[in-house]
Protein backbone atom coordinates (compact mmCIF):
# COMPACT_ATOMS: atom_id res chain seq x y z
CA UNK A 1 0.00 0.00 0.00
CA UNK A 2 1.40 3.39 -0.98
CA UNK A 3 1.09 6.52 1.09
CA UNK A 4 0.66 9.14 -1.63
CA UNK A 5 -0.68 12.52 -0.70
CA UNK A 6 -4.28 13.19 -1.59
CA UNK A 7 -3.19 16.18 -3.68
CA UNK A 8 -0.93 13.98 -5.81
CA UNK A 9 -3.68 11.40 -6.28
CA UNK A 10 -6.27 13.88 -7.50
CA UNK A 11 -4.87 14.25 -11.07
CA UNK A 12 -4.75 10.45 -11.39
CA UNK A 13 -8.37 10.24 -10.30
CA UNK A 14 -9.43 12.94 -12.77
CA UNK A 15 -7.73 10.99 -15.56
CA UNK A 16 -9.59 7.88 -14.40
CA UNK A 17 -12.88 9.77 -14.82
CA UNK A 18 -11.84 10.93 -18.29
CA UNK A 19 -11.02 7.35 -19.25
CA UNK A 20 -14.55 6.42 -18.19
CA UNK A 21 -15.78 9.18 -20.54
CA UNK A 22 -17.58 11.04 -17.80
CA UNK A 23 -19.02 14.35 -18.98
CA UNK A 24 -16.80 17.48 -18.69
CA UNK A 25 -19.37 18.99 -16.31
CA UNK A 26 -19.18 15.96 -14.00
CA UNK A 27 -15.38 15.99 -14.00
CA UNK A 28 -15.31 19.72 -13.27
CA UNK A 29 -17.74 19.27 -10.37
CA UNK A 30 -15.79 16.32 -8.91
CA UNK A 31 -12.54 18.27 -9.07
CA UNK A 32 -14.05 21.31 -7.34
CA UNK A 33 -15.68 19.18 -4.62
CA UNK A 34 -12.47 17.27 -3.91
CA UNK A 35 -10.32 20.39 -3.89
CA UNK A 36 -12.70 21.81 -1.28
CA UNK A 37 -12.26 18.68 0.85
CA UNK A 38 -8.45 18.70 0.49
CA UNK A 39 -8.29 22.34 1.59
CA UNK A 40 -10.37 21.43 4.66
CA UNK A 41 -8.12 18.47 5.51
CA UNK A 42 -4.89 20.39 4.95
CA UNK A 43 -5.95 22.94 7.56
CA UNK A 44 -6.04 20.01 9.96
CA UNK A 45 -2.62 18.81 8.71
CA UNK A 46 -4.13 15.76 7.06
CA UNK A 47 -2.44 15.16 3.71
CA UNK A 48 -2.50 11.41 2.98
CA UNK A 49 -5.29 8.86 2.64
CA UNK A 50 -3.86 6.85 5.56
CA UNK A 51 -4.25 9.89 7.83
CA UNK A 52 -7.86 10.43 6.79
CA UNK A 53 -10.43 9.01 9.18
CA UNK A 54 -14.20 8.69 9.05
CA UNK A 55 -14.55 11.44 11.63
CA UNK A 56 -12.66 13.84 9.32
CA UNK A 57 -15.06 13.25 6.44
CA UNK A 58 -18.02 13.65 8.78
CA UNK A 59 -16.53 16.90 10.07
CA UNK A 60 -16.26 18.18 6.50
CA UNK A 61 -19.87 17.19 5.81
CA UNK A 62 -21.07 18.97 8.95
CA UNK A 63 -19.02 22.08 8.17
CA UNK A 64 -20.80 22.38 4.82
CA UNK A 65 -24.19 22.09 6.49
CA UNK A 66 -23.15 24.76 9.02
CA UNK A 67 -22.22 26.99 6.11
CA UNK A 68 -25.84 26.60 4.92
CA UNK A 69 -25.13 24.38 1.93
CA UNK A 70 -28.30 22.59 0.88
CA UNK A 71 -28.42 18.93 2.02
CA UNK A 72 -28.78 17.87 -1.63
CA UNK A 73 -25.57 19.75 -2.50
CA UNK A 74 -23.71 18.22 0.44
CA UNK A 75 -24.90 14.78 -0.60
CA UNK A 76 -23.61 15.38 -4.12
CA UNK A 77 -20.21 16.39 -2.76
CA UNK A 78 -20.15 13.27 -0.59
CA UNK A 79 -20.80 11.15 -3.66
CA UNK A 80 -17.69 12.63 -5.29
CA UNK A 81 -15.64 12.03 -2.13
CA UNK A 82 -16.85 8.46 -1.73
CA UNK A 83 -16.04 7.73 -5.39
CA UNK A 84 -12.54 9.18 -4.91
CA UNK A 85 -11.73 7.07 -1.86
CA UNK A 86 -13.29 3.98 -3.42
CA UNK A 87 -10.92 4.47 -6.35
CA UNK A 88 -7.98 4.87 -3.95
CA UNK A 89 -8.98 1.69 -2.14
CA UNK A 90 -8.90 -0.26 -5.39
CA UNK A 91 -5.90 1.35 -7.08
CA UNK A 92 -3.68 1.80 -4.02
CA UNK A 93 -4.92 -1.23 -2.09
CA UNK A 94 -6.22 0.89 0.76
CA UNK A 95 -7.11 -1.33 3.70
CA UNK A 96 -9.63 1.05 5.25
CA UNK A 97 -11.99 3.32 3.33
CA UNK A 98 -12.82 6.25 5.67
CA UNK A 99 -15.90 7.24 3.67
CA UNK A 100 -17.65 3.88 3.58
CA UNK A 101 -19.85 4.45 6.63
CA UNK A 102 -20.24 8.23 6.33
CA UNK A 103 -23.98 8.96 6.18
CA UNK A 104 -25.52 11.37 3.73
CA UNK A 105 -27.52 14.28 5.17
CA UNK A 106 -31.25 13.75 5.22
CA UNK A 107 -32.86 15.23 2.13
CA UNK A 108 -36.48 16.26 2.26
CA UNK A 109 -38.10 15.46 -1.06
CA UNK A 110 -39.72 18.49 -2.60
CA UNK A 111 -42.04 18.78 -5.55
CA UNK A 112 -40.20 20.07 -8.64
CA UNK A 113 -41.03 23.66 -9.46
CA UNK A 114 -42.28 24.91 -12.80
CA UNK A 115 -43.15 28.33 -14.17
CA UNK A 116 -46.63 29.31 -15.23
CA UNK A 117 -47.04 30.89 -18.70
CA UNK A 118 -47.33 34.30 -17.02
CA UNK A 119 -44.06 33.70 -15.14
CA UNK A 120 -41.96 32.48 -18.05
CA UNK A 121 -43.26 35.36 -20.14
CA UNK A 122 -42.12 37.73 -17.39
CA UNK A 123 -38.67 36.10 -17.51
CA UNK A 124 -38.68 36.43 -21.29
CA UNK A 125 -39.41 40.16 -20.98
CA UNK A 126 -36.46 40.93 -18.67
CA UNK A 127 -33.95 38.68 -20.42
CA UNK A 128 -34.39 40.37 -23.80
CA UNK A 129 -31.60 42.80 -22.89
CA UNK A 130 -29.07 39.93 -23.02
CA UNK A 131 -29.39 37.95 -26.26
CA UNK A 132 -27.02 35.21 -25.16
CA UNK A 133 -28.88 34.47 -21.92
CA UNK A 134 -32.21 34.91 -23.70
CA UNK A 135 -31.18 32.18 -26.17
CA UNK A 136 -30.17 29.81 -23.36
CA UNK A 137 -33.48 30.35 -21.59
CA UNK A 138 -35.45 29.85 -24.80
CA UNK A 139 -33.59 26.66 -25.69
CA UNK A 140 -34.33 25.13 -22.28
CA UNK A 141 -37.98 26.15 -22.39
CA UNK A 142 -38.52 24.97 -25.96
CA UNK A 143 -36.36 21.82 -26.03
CA UNK A 144 -35.91 20.75 -22.40
CA UNK A 145 -32.11 20.76 -22.59
CA UNK A 146 -30.17 20.18 -19.38
CA UNK A 147 -27.96 23.11 -18.35
CA UNK A 148 -24.86 20.97 -18.94
CA UNK A 149 -26.11 20.25 -22.46
CA UNK A 150 -26.56 23.97 -23.08
CA UNK A 151 -22.97 24.59 -21.96
CA UNK A 152 -21.59 21.82 -24.20
CA UNK A 153 -23.75 22.51 -27.25
CA UNK A 154 -21.70 22.84 -30.45
CA UNK A 155 -22.49 24.90 -33.52
CA UNK A 156 -22.29 21.86 -35.78
CA UNK A 157 -25.06 20.20 -33.78
CA UNK A 158 -27.68 22.87 -34.47
CA UNK A 159 -29.54 22.87 -37.79
CA UNK A 160 -32.58 24.77 -39.00
CA UNK A 161 -34.91 22.07 -37.69
CA UNK A 162 -33.20 20.20 -34.87
CA UNK A 163 -30.52 19.95 -32.19
CA UNK A 164 -28.33 16.86 -31.87
CA UNK A 165 -27.05 15.97 -28.43
CA UNK A 166 -23.87 13.93 -28.70
CA UNK A 167 -23.54 10.85 -26.45
CA UNK A 168 -21.88 11.55 -23.10
CA UNK A 169 -21.46 9.70 -19.80
CA UNK A 170 -24.40 7.27 -19.77
CA UNK A 171 -26.52 9.36 -22.16
CA UNK A 172 -27.18 8.12 -25.67
CA UNK A 173 -27.22 10.34 -28.76
CA UNK A 174 -30.59 12.00 -29.34
CA UNK A 175 -32.17 14.62 -31.60
CA UNK A 176 -34.58 17.33 -30.50
CA UNK A 177 -36.93 19.28 -32.78
CA UNK A 178 -36.17 22.99 -32.93
CA UNK A 179 -39.35 25.07 -33.16
CA UNK A 180 -39.73 28.49 -34.76
CA UNK A 181 -39.30 30.56 -31.58
CA UNK A 182 -36.14 28.71 -30.53
CA UNK A 183 -34.70 28.90 -34.04
CA UNK A 184 -35.36 32.64 -34.40
CA UNK A 185 -33.82 33.36 -31.01
CA UNK A 186 -30.79 31.24 -31.89
CA UNK A 187 -30.36 33.11 -35.19
CA UNK A 188 -30.54 36.43 -33.34
CA UNK A 189 -27.76 35.32 -31.00
CA UNK A 190 -25.61 34.18 -33.93
CA UNK A 191 -25.51 37.78 -35.15
CA UNK A 192 -23.85 38.98 -31.93
CA UNK A 193 -21.90 35.87 -30.93
CA UNK A 194 -18.21 36.70 -30.32
CA UNK A 195 -16.08 35.83 -33.34
CA UNK A 196 -13.86 32.87 -32.48
CA UNK A 197 -12.80 29.42 -33.64
CA UNK A 198 -14.56 27.83 -30.68
CA UNK A 199 -16.88 24.97 -31.69
CA UNK A 200 -19.21 25.80 -28.80
CA UNK A 201 -22.37 27.83 -29.26
CA UNK A 202 -22.10 29.82 -26.05
CA UNK A 203 -18.80 31.53 -25.37
CA UNK A 204 -17.41 34.47 -23.47
CA UNK A 205 -16.29 37.60 -25.30
CA UNK A 206 -12.84 35.99 -25.44
CA UNK A 207 -14.19 32.89 -27.19
CA UNK A 208 -13.97 30.60 -24.17
CA UNK A 209 -16.83 28.12 -23.52
CA UNK A 210 -19.04 29.13 -20.60
CA UNK A 211 -18.95 27.05 -17.41
CA UNK A 212 -22.21 25.57 -16.12
CA UNK A 213 -21.91 27.49 -12.85
CA UNK A 214 -21.64 30.80 -14.74
CA UNK A 215 -24.69 30.02 -16.88
CA UNK A 216 -26.65 29.05 -13.78
CA UNK A 217 -25.66 32.23 -11.94
CA UNK A 218 -26.57 34.44 -14.92
CA UNK A 219 -30.02 32.91 -15.37
CA UNK A 220 -30.63 33.04 -11.62
CA UNK A 221 -29.99 36.80 -11.72
CA UNK A 222 -32.67 37.24 -14.37
CA UNK A 223 -35.12 35.07 -12.45
CA UNK A 224 -34.60 37.44 -9.53
CA UNK A 225 -35.01 40.46 -11.79
CA UNK A 226 -38.29 39.05 -13.12
CA UNK A 227 -39.56 38.73 -9.54
CA UNK A 228 -39.60 34.93 -9.65
CA UNK A 229 -36.40 34.20 -7.74
CA UNK A 230 -37.99 31.19 -6.06
CA UNK A 231 -37.30 29.25 -9.25
CA UNK A 232 -34.03 27.80 -10.58
CA UNK A 233 -32.62 26.89 -13.98
CA UNK A 234 -33.75 23.29 -13.46
CA UNK A 235 -37.32 24.53 -13.13
CA UNK A 236 -37.17 25.78 -16.72
CA UNK A 237 -36.60 22.19 -17.86
CA UNK A 238 -39.48 21.04 -15.66
CA UNK A 239 -41.64 23.74 -17.27
CA UNK A 240 -40.91 22.18 -20.67
CA UNK A 241 -42.16 18.80 -19.39
CA UNK A 242 -45.28 20.17 -17.74
CA UNK A 243 -46.39 22.40 -20.62
CA UNK A 244 -45.98 19.64 -23.20
CA UNK A 245 -47.76 17.00 -21.13
CA UNK A 246 -50.51 19.48 -20.22
CA UNK A 247 -51.03 20.18 -23.91
CA UNK A 248 -51.48 16.51 -24.73
CA UNK A 249 -48.05 15.56 -26.07
CA UNK A 250 -47.39 11.81 -25.80
CA UNK A 251 -45.29 11.06 -22.72
CA UNK A 252 -43.11 8.76 -24.85
CA UNK A 253 -42.18 11.67 -27.13
CA UNK A 254 -41.40 13.91 -24.15
CA UNK A 255 -39.30 11.16 -22.56
CA UNK A 256 -37.26 10.63 -25.72
CA UNK A 257 -36.60 14.33 -26.17
CA UNK A 258 -35.69 14.73 -22.49
CA UNK A 259 -33.14 11.93 -22.61
CA UNK A 260 -34.75 10.02 -19.73
CA UNK A 261 -33.54 6.43 -19.49
CA UNK A 262 -36.85 5.21 -18.09
CA UNK A 263 -40.34 6.21 -19.13
CA UNK A 264 -41.35 6.15 -15.45
CA UNK A 265 -39.12 9.18 -14.87
CA UNK A 266 -41.15 11.24 -17.32
CA UNK A 267 -44.48 9.83 -16.14
CA UNK A 268 -43.89 11.43 -12.74
CA UNK A 269 -44.47 14.81 -14.37
CA UNK A 270 -48.00 13.86 -15.39
CA UNK A 271 -49.13 14.61 -11.85
CA UNK A 272 -47.51 18.06 -11.96
CA UNK A 273 -49.29 18.69 -15.25
CA UNK A 274 -52.55 17.52 -13.61
CA UNK A 275 -52.96 14.88 -16.28
CA UNK A 276 -54.42 11.51 -15.34
CA UNK A 277 -53.22 9.94 -18.56
CA UNK A 278 -50.93 10.87 -21.41
CA UNK A 279 -52.04 12.57 -24.59
CA UNK A 280 -51.35 11.33 -28.10
CA UNK A 281 -49.83 14.37 -29.86
CA UNK A 282 -46.55 13.62 -31.61
CA UNK A 283 -45.36 17.23 -31.99
CA UNK A 284 -43.96 19.35 -29.14
CA UNK A 285 -45.73 22.58 -28.27
CA UNK A 286 -44.20 26.04 -28.56
CA UNK A 287 -44.13 27.83 -25.21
Amino acid sequence: MTNDTLVSLLPEFIQYLKNLKRSPATILAYRADLEQLLTFLQKKEIVTHSQTKQVNIEAFRDSLLNLKYMPKTVSRKLNAIKTFFRWIAIEKKLIFNPTEKVAHPKIELTTPGFLSPLEYRALRDVVRENVRIMTMVELILQTGLRISEVANLKLENVTKTQITIEPYATQLKRTIPLNKRARETFDEYQKVRPKSNSPYVFTSKFGKPLAVRNIRAAIDRYLQKAGIGQYSVNDLRTTFFVENLKNGVDVVIVSQVAGHKRLATTEKYLKLAEMKKTGKKQILVEL
